[in-house]
This record gives structure tokens, sequence and C-alpha cells, in this order.
């Protein structure tokens, strides 16, 4: 994206109204940055949202993971969801995946976890319906996959994972998302978990947008359905 068009999109985002700026203390000893959108009905009972950003809004201004999506965030809320968006550390990721071998590490990166945490207490804080916990964007497959029971839907954007976690995942409802033409992320990586999901028994749509390249959020967020899809989603148990 052009700087001058970064720029007005982080103004838009940060002037809009009701984005608390927090950070969460993990066991871990990481400072998590997030920003928390409260819906005007209250958080009681209402469902909540969390959205992983990609690399490059990675560091530790609390600003950054909001110039991507802030108006599909203000739309969520609309609809009475909470929505929560940290901001991964400068030098770290949400997933622990090897994208040379294609593999999961046993434990969850130390953003991972640390977002794992925050994310529990947070639902607690907010008296969150526990059934209608969403997660979206990079390292969606990663988190779902060592907390499946935690997540009643999620919508990966041009991500990866490992095809050997399907089996974790076949009972999450999925919306996966990914530019053919993505010259960061392979477009193979999405196509080869969601064949994974299918082949597990899984419940899983996939959009991929021929002409998109690694901006596959900007068509993602503006996809028509996706928030009723989203929301209709609850927790199997």
């Amino acid at each position: 994206m052009h700087p001058g068009l970064v720029c007005l999109a982080l103004a838009a985002a940060l002037s809009a109204p009701r984005f608390e700026h927090r950070v969460f203390h993990a066991h871990n000893g990481l400072a998590l940055p997030y920003r928390l959108l409260r819906p005007s009905t209250g958080t009681r009972g209402a469902p909540l949202v969390l959205f992983l950003h990609g690399a490059g809004e990675r560091g530790d201004d609390n600003e950054a993971q909001l110039v991507h999506g802030s108006g599909f965030f203000q739309r969520l809320a609309e609809r009475g969801a909470a929505v929560v968006v940290p901001q991964c550390p400068a030098n770290g990721w949400w997933s622990n995946f090897d994208w040379r071998k294609g593999r999961m590490g046993a434990r969850p990166s130390r953003a991972g976890a640390a977002v794992l945490q925050m994310l529990g207490l947070l639902a607690r804080e907010l008296g969150s319906d526990r059934d209608r916990i969403y997660v979206g964007g990079f390292g969606t497959f990663d988190l779902v996959a060592r907390r499946p029971n935690l997540f009643a839907a999620a919508f990966p954007i041009c991500g990866g994972g490992d095809p050997a976690t399907a089996p974790a995942l076949k009972e999450v409802p999925f919306w996966v998302f990914h530019g053919a033409k993505d010259p960061v992320v392979p477009v193979q990586a999405s196509r080869s978990m969601v064949e994974a999901i299918r082949a597990a028994g899984g419940d899983v749509r996939y959009t991929e947008y021929p002409e998109a390249q690694h901006d596959s959020w900007t068509p993602a967020f503006a996809e028509p359905g996706l928030i009723d899809w989203l929301l209709s989603q609850r927790r199997k148990r």
C-alpha cells in the first residue's frame, strides 16, 4: 500500500470511536498490546472476535494493527460483537510453524501463547458468550489447532498451517480466504489446509480471489455474508 494511503487508513482507524488501548502482561513475560472495541449494547453475553494481523503490522505502537480492517471491525461491533485486535512483537509470530517443513511446533509461539491466555481472561472480564468466540487472520490455523474447543468458527486470511492438524480442526467451521497471485504466502498453503480439513470430515468454505496478491484481506473484509456466517456459528460441545 502507498505510504500516503497507509497514513490515511491509520488516521481513520485511530479516529474510530471506542477502540480501547490496552496491554496484556502474559505469564511468559510478554507485554502484548491490543485494542478492544466494545459494542454499544455492552459485552455481557456478546460474541467475541479475535483478529490476528499479518507480519507487516508487527511492532509495539498498538496502532499499526488497525491499518487494515477497522471498517470490518466496526461493522462487527454494530452487529453486537466485541472485537479484540492484538499486536505481535516485531520479531515474533502468531504461529509456531516451520514453513520449510510444513510442520507446526509442539508448543505455541511466545505471542501465540500470550494471545490464548489473554483471550481466556478477557472473555471472563467481558462476560462474553463462550459459545461464540471467533478468530480470523494470519496464524488462525495454528491457534485453533491448539485450542479447538475454544473457538466457534475461524476465518484465516492468506495463511497456512500443518495439514497433519486437520483432525483437530474438523469440528470448527472455517471460511478460508487467499489471493491466487500471492507472492508472499503461496496460495497452496491455504489449498492444502482446505483439502486436509475436508478429507478429515470438516466444514470448510474456501474463497480464492483469482487476481488478488497478498492483499486478499481487502476483498475478504468486504465479502458478502462473512459477518452473517461468522456470527451465526456456535461452538460445538
